[in-house]
């Protein structure tokens, strides 16, 4: 029976991640196959298998996927969150942690991540966070795949047709929750109105019921000219990235991803909580976030307030220098090693494995 690799794909927007390492082994004649949770509309499924060229197959739920690796019985599956069944499959199957995002929010150190065969991580600031909590865990430091194609050159970097190739560009990338999309204006667009703004949002704001107040919101956005609203279809952000000459997002894993580009950033205070996380409750939120994870906090300029933004936005673009020793410092601690080899660091470590 031929050697087999699966990729478990519970999110749309675990695939950024995993395709550098697909492409990799693919180049090493493995055969690789990306389950996709059925959740994720076929036609972008379609789109993105089709785009590079990869086997997939479709499952419906943990057990539905569960019967499938037992039955299948592949060398390694690679995961990008929990899998709650790992203690069930076939004892000759390895598994692989390589989580979707950097994380900003304390699951990230859940320690069911760290039971797998092995755990990815891409600096020396996550090893040694996870080791303090889990000092058993098997952890390989190999940088960040997602950027390979980045500092590859890999990615595209032409703007939406409709926007200003002679404005300055900027991409606005809020995460679903806490998130700033509902302390912001309907006509911020016209605010910004010297400036392209490319809006990303969260694959969560537009196709989960619980944000249908931020669809309305982005969909007010998208009636002025400056503006390009990227759809759920075009669920990587780097394409964008390459595209930006600044970026706007709340505490999320784009910010630092983002910095490795070495251009400003801007990080908005201004979130909105849910009732149960403000006031006396704001202990459900610092224990929801990684909250170590503020000690990174100056590798932006901060925006307490929409009002500030825009201010704090010319600032930045007139002075990209500002922040940039402490885009590297950050960089380097949180990304590691940032060559455009993490992908070929992983696959080694899977090959070395056999």
């Amino acid at each position: 029976m031929q050697k087999s690799i699966y990729f478990h794909v519970e999110h749309i927007y675990y695939l950024p991640q995993f395709t550098p390492v697909l492409e990799e082994l693919k180049n090493r004649n493995y055969h690789c196959v990306c389950l996709f949770n059925n959740t994720i509309p076929n036609h972008i499924i379609k789109s993105a298998t089709k785009n590079n060229a990869f086997n997939y197959e479709i499952y419906r739920s943990d057990e539905d996927a569960l019967t499938l690796y037992q039955e299948k019985k592949p060398t390694w599956i690679i995961f990008g969150n929990n899998f709650k069944h790992i203690e069930q499959l076939d004892s000759q199957t390895k598994t692989a942690m390589l989580y979707h995002g950097i994380g900003v929010k304390d699951c990230y150190y859940d320690v069911k991540l760290n039971q797998m065969d092995v755990r990815f991580v891409e600096g020396p600031y996550r090893a040694k966070e996870i080791l303090k909590r889990t000092p058993n865990a098997n952890i390989i430091t190999t940088g960040f795949a997602k950027l390979d194609p980045v500092f590859n050159n890999e990615t595209k970097n032409t703007l939406p047709e409709q926007l200003d190739a002679e404005k300055k560009t900027i991409l606005y990338a809020p995460t679903f929750y806490p998130s700033t999309i509902e302390n912001i204006p309907a006509n911020w667009p016209a605010d910004f109105r010297d400036f392209n703004l490319i809006i990303k949002p969260h694959e969560f704001s537009l196709t989960n019921d619980r944000y249908i107040k931020q669809r309305k919101r982005i969909d007010e956005w998208k009636k002025f000219s400056n503006v390009y609203i990227a759809s759920a279809d075009e669920y990587s952000l780097l394409p964008f990235m390459q595209q930006a000459d600044l970026l706007i997002s709340e505490a999320s894993s784009s910010l630092f991803e983002f910095a490795a580009l070495d251009k400003p950033i801007i990080w908005c205070d201004f979130i909105k909580l849910r009732w149960r996380y403000r006031g006396i409750f704001t202990y459900r939120y610092k224990r929801r976030m990684d909250m170590n994870i503020m000690k990174y906090s100056h590798v932006a300029a901060h925006a307490p307030t929409y009002k500030d933004m825009l201010t704090i936005v010319k600032n930045e673009l007139n002075h990209p220098e500002t922040h940039a020793a402490e885009r590297s410092t950050v960089s380097n601690e949180l990304l590691g090693n940032i060559d455009g080899k993490a992908a070929q660091r992983v696959v080694d470590y899977l090959v070395s494995m056999e």
